[in-house]
């Protein structure tokens, strides 16, 4: 079995709820939350970001507005939709209920 690709499906698990996270106080542009990603050394490439906002929009739980940029063309902000924060907050939820779960499976005393 292949350590590496396990652990690239469990970043793939959790990365909505992350950039839904991420999202949560200001609205961003895909550079901004690629870069809060690997800040928080989730391992993203832009290949993967772009499906992945396009799903979150289709699904009402993003927005965007154009944004004229001093440094090149304009720029795409996203943002949370009520119903994006919805999820969110059910998605809180349920993230402490996991956690907790993994934490007492794995942790031994």
């Amino acid at each position: 079995m292949n350590i590496e690709n396990t652990k690239a499906q469990m970043r793939k698990g959790v990365l909505e709820y992350c950039i839904l996270s991420i999202l949560r106080d200001d609205d961003k542009y895909a550079s901004e939350i690629l870069e809060a990603l690997k800040d928080a050394k989730m391992l993203v490439v832009e290949g993967t970001i772009y499906p992945l906002l396009t799903r979150l929009k289709n699904a009402g739980l993003l927005n965007y507005r154009w944004e004229e940029s001093t440094s090149g063309p304009p720029r795409k902000y996203y943002a949370l939709t009520e119903t994006g924060q919805l999820f969110l907050n059910e998605l809180n939820g349920t993230w402490d209920e996991l956690r907790n779960a993994v934490n007492l499976v794995t942790n031994t005393k």
